[in-house]
Formats: structure tokens, C-alpha cells, sequence
């Protein structure tokens, strides 16, 4: 009898146990477990005017009731370069690159003679080797590349014992090591090995490698093993339904830059797939309005992108403009004997002059001949020169000075501001084309080791060399000007605002809000 019992208690506990496991991942949660957290969701390569005109045609309701609900600003300034490795870390991490290090999708390591990259291009990929890859973006960025000597969000919320989540996003170094496990066609040929150890975030998922939701559907190979929007989706939808959601969570969705690439900037198509992800996470609660209750959610594009034309002209081939030097092909380990070393990143490069008996100005000079190129810069001392095809003589510029930027920074200056389409009057700077043009250009140009110069296209351009990406007909990023650099941000759930509308004071912002 006590037997029988005890097994029919066995069963009651099991009933009631999944009754409660199979209510919370299907029902709608109640918004009290749920209350006070802020969900950052950012959707690469989202512009303000492509928006705009979804939401005009009716396109987004989810989109649109974010917006009506909350407040809309449409410029905040990106990172430099704008790629979304510099611009994840300085998000995480509220600081440029010359704080954080890390310069860009592709930059070279001079110490140790290695071109590094975080991968693009299938052909870039093949050529600098595929572990050597997979390794720098999955392992080396989040674990060694991220200077030591900043701290992410998740980070200094663990620090709080406060729990985070990294969903999709790139850059995610928290304070828990956690376990990527490789895919069996990765192993197979022994690209990568079948665990690797990281520092990651409580809550963490990162495409096939790492996942919450053990019934995510979204990971195989060809959904671009896991890294889409239904996946991330699929994962926040997870943590909603769990009533798991820690106090701060970032979620990134990535395939609307596919689109805008192939089909230029004014496309819409990624938009729409997106709000219709986004209507499901909404559609986890009671009501929308019950979404935002207790709520701060955070909608917000990385980059822009600039239009690239159809011609063989629109790509610039820097080996071509360079050839009275010594250029090596594409490979990850460069010879000593090479003068000069090409790191692309779309519509912005790293120039590595390695030969000391060259001088920058003169290779600044002999770039700045091509009008498809906005402008060139470099280190020079503790300055930084920058010279353009429009203007014969140069503009200087360094950290500290009299004269004042929109943000507070105090600069010094001479030579030639409209090189860097730069005005100044009454010691007050006030830049154009080029958003927060001084602040990120120092970012850069001290971001690594090396004797380099930045060369930045046009809209309507991009570099190329041997195996890199391009986008003719389609459109790109990674300049300095402000069809790469404005992007827009929804926010609900608060009325309080950032220092400044830059990527790089968000961080400060949202532990504001989390301290509230």
C-alpha cells in the first residue's frame, strides 16, 4: 500500500511539475516576474529612411506600435570603422576603439606578422584559412582581442550579481565561462575543436554553438547555423516564456544586412521580416501594451550603409593605386619582406606601411589623388593629419585644446577643418559628413600598434583587393560618413535619454536605467 502510494505521488509531483514547465514555455507570462528589465534588440544595418518608409506603407505594425509607444531618434552616431565587431565592443563596452582594441572586421596584428579577420567574404575566408577564422571570431575577439583593460556591460552587472544575457550578439565577454560546442560538420574537419571554454554571459546563446532553448529549430548549416533573426527570436521568446528574463538582455538580428547589401539601402524586405519576428515577441504576452509594462525596450540599428554602383569603377583596388610598392596577396601570415599590407573593411582600409623608409604623407598623397577616396589619415607624432582630393593643403588636429566639439571633447587644431567637411567659429566645432569626425578618427588611428594610414571611400565606392567582399549594384559600410555612421533607435518604457545620441554613451545609459 505505502508503495503504491508513494508511486502515485511519484506521478501527482511529475504531473504538476510538467503542467507548470509546459504553461510557462507555452502561455503568456504574467508581467511581474518579468519587471524592470531592459531588452536591447539591434538589427544590423536598420536606417532611419527605409524605416520610415515601412512604416508609412503599413508594412511593420510592430515596429510602428514600438515607435508610437515610445520615442524615435533617427541619428544616433555609430562607431568607427562601421563594422559591427568596433561598434558591438563599443557598445558593450562605452568606449572607442583606442580604449577596447579592436580596429575593425580585418586589421593586422603587427606583433605577430598576422592578418586578422573576423570573417566575410567566403573567398577571404578560404584564402586566410578557415580555423584561422573561425578561431580569431569565436574564440580570440571575446577572449584576447577585447583589451583587458575595459569591461562590458555583463560584465560590470555581474559584478553588481545581477544575471545578463548575450543572445547572437558577436561580442559577449562576460564573467561565467561557458561552453561553445561545435558543430559536427565543423570538426569534421577540424576547423575547430568539439568544446571550446569562453567567457560568456549567464543567459548565453550563440548560433549552433550555444543555445538556451534546446528545441530551436533555426541552428542548422543552412540557416546560416543559427545566426538569423528566427533564431535569436526563437531564444529571447525562450527566456519570455520562462519568466527567465535577467535585468539587462541583448539580442542580435542579423539577416537584414544581407538584404541591404544585395539589394541596397532604401530595401525594405529585411525590415518586414524582421516585424514579423518581433510581432512574436509581443504576441508571448497578454497584450503588446502588457510588453511594455515595467519594460524598457531598446530597438536599434549598428550601421548604415551607402549605395555602391554597378561599375567596375565604383570598387577601388588599392594594389592598383599602390603599385609601385610591394603589395602580398591575401594570406594570414605576411611576409617580412612585404612594404605595405592591406586590411579592408568595405568603404574603409588600413593602409600598414612596414617599410620604414616610406614615409606616410607620401603614400596619404599618392591616395588622395583618386577622387573616389573622401580623405586619408594618419599618425603623425601626436597628431593626427588627414588630407583629401579637394583640398591642396592638410587639417591637423590632437586631444585637448580650446575649441569644443557638440560633445564636450576639447580638441586643438590647424591647416584646412573642410577636409573633414569641419567648421569653427566662436572655438566651437561643429562637424558635417563626418559625424563625431575627430573622436573617431583618434579612435582608430590608436586602436592598434603600427604605422598605418585609414583611407576612407565616398558613397558610391568601396575597396577591393584579391578575395575581399564587394556589393556593385548593392551597398556596404565601414566609413566614417554619415550614410555608414547615423542610425536610428526606438525606446519605451523610459523617458530618461543618453548624454549624447552616440553608440558610444549607451552603455553609460542603460546602467543608468538598470539602477533606477
Amino acid at each position: 500500500m505505502e508503495f503504491f502510494l508513494l508511486i502515485l505521488l511519484a506521478i501527482v509531483l511529475f504531473s504538476v511539475y510538467w503542467y507548470i514547465r509546459h504553461k510557462r514555455s507555452t502561455s503568456p507570462p504574467s508581467s511581474h516576474p518579468n519587471s524592470g528589465q531592459v531588452i536591447v534588440m539591434v538589427v544590423d544595418s536598420l536606417m532611419d529612411q527605409p524605416l520610415r518608409k515601412a512604416v508609412k506603407e503599413d508594412h511593420v505594425p510592430a515596429l510602428k506600435f514600438f515607435m508610437d509607444k515610445g520615442h524615435y531618434f533617427p541619428e544616433v552616431v555609430s562607431a568607427y570603422p562601421t563594422m559591427s565587431m568596433t561598434i558591438d565592443t563599443t557598445l558593450l563596452t562605452g568606449t572607442y576603439p583606442d580604449e577596447h582594441s579592436i580596429p575593425g572586421l580585418v586589421w593586422y596584428d603587427e606583433k605577430n606578422h598576422h592578418l586578422i579577420s573576423y570573417g566575410s567574404a567566403r573567398k577571404e575566408i578560404m584564402m586566410l584559412g578557415v580555423r584561422n577564422v573561425l578561431e580569431s571570431a569565436i574564440y580570440d575577439l571575446n577572449n584576447k582581442h577585447i583589451s583587458s583593460k575595459v569591461s562590458t556591460i555583463h560584465e560590470d552587472l555581474s559584478q553588481m550579481n545581477h544575471k545578463s544575457a548575450s543572445i547572437n550578439a558577436l561580442v559577449y565577454r562576460g564573467s561565467e565561462t561557458k561552453q561553445l560546442r561545435s558543430p559536427k560538420y565543423i570538426t569534421l574537419f577540424n576547423f575547430l575543436p568539439p568544446v571550446i571554454k569562453t567567457k560568456g554571459t549567464s543567459f548565453f546563446s550563440y548560433g549552433a554553438l550555444a543555445r538556451m532553448n534546446p528545441y530551436n529549430r533555426y541552428k542548422h548549416v543552412w540557416q546560416f547555423s543559427g545566426f538569423n533573426d528566427k533564431f535569436s527570436v526563437a531564444e529571447l521568446l525562450y527566456l519570455i516564456k520562462n519568466n527567465t528574463l535577467p535585468k539587462f538582455t541583448i539580442a542580435y538580428l542579423p539577416s537584414n544586412d544581407k538584404k541591404v547589401h544585395k539589394k541596397g539601402p532604401m530595401t525594405t524586405a529585411g525590415i518586414k521580416k524582421f516585424d514579423l519576428e518581433l510581432q512574436k515577441v509581443l504576441n508571448a504576452y497578454q497584450s503588446w501594451d502588457e510588453a511594455l509594462q515595467n519594460n524598457t525596450w531598446v530597438i536599434m540599428g549598428d550601421s548604415g550603409q551607402a549605395p555602391i554602383g554597378k561599375q567596375k569603377d565604383n570598387l577601388i583596388h588599392l594594389p592598383s593605386l599602390l603599385s609601385t610598392y610591394k603589395i602580398p596577396k591575401l594570406s594570414t601570415y605576411v611576409e617580412t619582406d612585404a612594404q605595405i599590407v592591406l586590411a579592408l573593411n568595405e568603404r574603409m582600409a588600413y593602409v600598414y606601411v612596414l617599410d620604414k623608409n616610406i614615409q606616410l604623407s607620401s603614400v596619404a598623397d599618392q591616395l588622395k589623388t583618386d577622387e573616389r577616396i573622401g580623405f586619408a589619415a594618419w599618425r603623425d607624432g601626436e597628431d593626427i593629419k588627414a588630407v583629401c582630393s579637394e583640398r591642396e593643403e592638410s587639417l591637423t588636429f590632437r586631444r585637448g585644446g580650446k575649441y569644443k566639439d557638440k560633445y564636450g571633447q576639447a580638441w586643438d587644431w590647424h591647416g584646412v577643418p573642410e577636409v573633414l567637411d569641419v567648421t569653427v567659429e566662436d572655438k566651437h566645432i561643429e562637424f558635417g559628413k563626418y559625424p563625431d569626425a575627430f573622436a573617431r578618427l583618434t579612435g582608430s588611428l590608436y586602436s592598434h600598434k603600427g604605422r598605418f594610414i585609414i583611407v576612407d571611400a565616398n558613397p558610391g565606392f568601396e575597396f577591393a583587393v584579391e578575395g575581399s567582399p564587394t556589393h556593385k549594384g548593392g551597398a556596404s559600410h565601414g566609413s566614417l560618413h554619415e550614410q555608414d555612421s547615423l542610425i536610428p533607435m526606438i525606446v519605451t518604457g523610459t523617458d530618461s535619454l543618453p548624454e549624447s545620441m552616440r553608440i558610444v554613451d549607451l552603455k553609460k545609459w542603460f546602467m543608468q536605467l538598470l539602477n533606477e
